[in-house]
């Protein structure tokens, strides 16, 4: 299946239903510190429901460590200062999402570091801001995911 991968991020209720997401479908998470929450936060708890012991998920102390992880695996940068379109990528097995913190999105040193067609995005109207983390993983995740037939469900 695929990796999602959240990088600083500071809303305990996205990441429960992040890590739901993940328990349904097959997803492993990865949360690059620093945490904006302390892991066993209620809102995090709440969110999750009783997903938390269904969700493969990693915690890594840095995005240097997460890079070593990842090291071999294609990872695709999502972000709203993105030039391709998510629908337009052919997903593979295996592939990581990469997403930045609900309030800062991916540091520029880290989204700059990967080609323009590593550096996808959901389209918006003009002078939009953003979607809601949890919303946007599971957008492209789903798209991912139907690319590959839904395989394994």
């Amino acid at each position: 299946m695929f990796h999602i991968a959240l990088h600083t991020p500071v809303m305990p209720a996205n990441t429960g239903n992040i890590i739901r997401l993940c328990a349904n479908t097959g997803c492993q998470l990865h949360l690059i510190e620093p945490l904006g929450f302390d892991f066993e936060e209620k809102k995090l708890r709440r969110a999750g429901l009783d997903y938390h012991d269904l969700a493969n998920v990693t915690r890594y102390p840095n995005y240097d460590a997460f890079a070593q992880a990842m090291a071999g695996k294609r990872i695709f940068a999502c972000t709203t200062k993105g030039s391709k379109n998510y629908a337009d990528v052919h997903y593979e097995a295996g592939d990581v999402l990469l997403f930045g913190s609900e309030t800062a999105g991916l540091p520029p040193e880290i989204r700059d570091a990967f080609a323009p067609d590593r550096r996808i995005r959901i389209p918006m109207q003009p002078n939009s801001r953003s979607l809601n983390l949890a919303n946007s993983v599971s957008v492209i995740t789903y798209e991912a995911w139907r690319q590959l037939g839904f395989a394994g469900s």
